[in-house]
């Protein structure tokens, strides 16, 4: 038995969709965080046959199912018992995907010897979820070109944000990211100004983490956030993940700032809203964001590390 861990990250710097290419590789860089205090577990077993039990329920599940058989193409893994436990809302636009490709990945390769190091480890978690890639890693990470693989930008101790999660809804999103992302693309009329932007974004994204600028991050960070959300507004059906309490708490995330508090808001495909802010900011925003109406809970995270096996 192996039992591994992995956090959840959220992008500062989004992509949406993929490329056109084997491999699962996205369209555009990224830049995410990872975050402490959300988890997921993963415990391998050998079995007769594959099984995979997610918060205790058996799931036939065709992403991990295609993993495996993928994986299986160049390296010898046995049928498997995969239990896995996240302690947040699964499915959600927590990136449940992602924390849960990397601890599967990380187990795996203990589990059956394979002997690969944290980029190649990256590298095949990324095919089952291309954010995966980054939840290998802690702290500050990239997703870029030319090889896709994941790699620190920055540790924990480089700048120690926060995060204030805003829970608005526990259930699970009615149009997944994968299949967002296919609509997205193949639909919006604003999808290549999209990807034309992305690089830029990325960079500013990194030079400010280089110089501690919260400024200018949060700045580049919510623009990638509602660019990324136009596309998906102006996609056919239209892809709408908000819900009026996180509209509201983007709202109070504006008036905070306006205030003086050093916050900025990111939101992926769901409708949770994050606020980045600074260690003595913490208490005012997550006391504010728990009074939005709707606010069903909130949760403070500082930066993650790294998915590991546990002994």
């Amino acid at each position: 038995m192996t039992k591994a861990i992995a956090h959840p990250n959220i992008a500062l710097v989004k992509y949406w969709g993929k490329q056109d290419k084997p491999g699962n590789l996205p369209a555009t860089p990224s830049l995410s965080i990872t975050l402490d205090g959300l988890v997921t577990e993963t415990v391998l077993a050998d079995a007769a046959t594959d099984r995979f039990v997610i918060n205790g329920q058996q799931q036939q599940d065709a992403k991990v199912a295609d993993f495996l058989t993928t994986l299986r193409q160049s390296h010898a893994v046995p049928p498997l018992e995969i239990v896995t436990i996240n302690n947040f809302p699964t499915g959600a636009g927590l990136a449940s995907s992602a924390s849960g490709f990397a601890a599967l990945m990380t187990a795996i390769n203990t589990h059956c010897q394979l002997g690969l190091n944290s980029d190649l480890i990256s590298e095949w978690a990324r095919q089952g979820s291309a954010s995966a890639a980054r939840s290998v890693y802690g702290g500050f990470v990239n997703l870029a070109p030319p090889l896709w693989r994941a790699s620190p930008a920055a540790s924990t101790n480089h700048w120690p944000l926060n995060v204030v999660i805003a829970i608005t809804s526990e259930e699970k999103k009615a149009v997944g990211s994968t299949e967002g992302m296919r609509r997205t693309p193949a639909t919006s009329p604003f999808y290549d100004a999209w990807e034309q932007g992305a690089a830029e974004d990325y960079t500013t994204a990194s030079n400010a983490i280089a110089r501690r600028d919260f400024s200018a991050l949060a700045g580049v960070a919510e623009l990638s956030c509602l660019k990324m959300h136009s596309i998906m507004l102006t996609s056919t059906p239209t892809l709408s993940y908000w819900n009026p309490s996180t509209v509201a708490c983007m709202d109070e995330v504006r008036r905070m700032r306006a205030a003086g508090i050093a916050t900025f808001f990111t939101i992926d495909a769901g409708p949770q809203v994050k606020a980045v802010c600074l260690p003595d900011s913490v208490a005012q925003v997550r006391s504010a964001l728990s009074e939005v109406p709707g606010v069903l809970a909130t949760h403070v995270c500082a930066l993650g590390g790294a998915a590991r096996v546990l002994d």
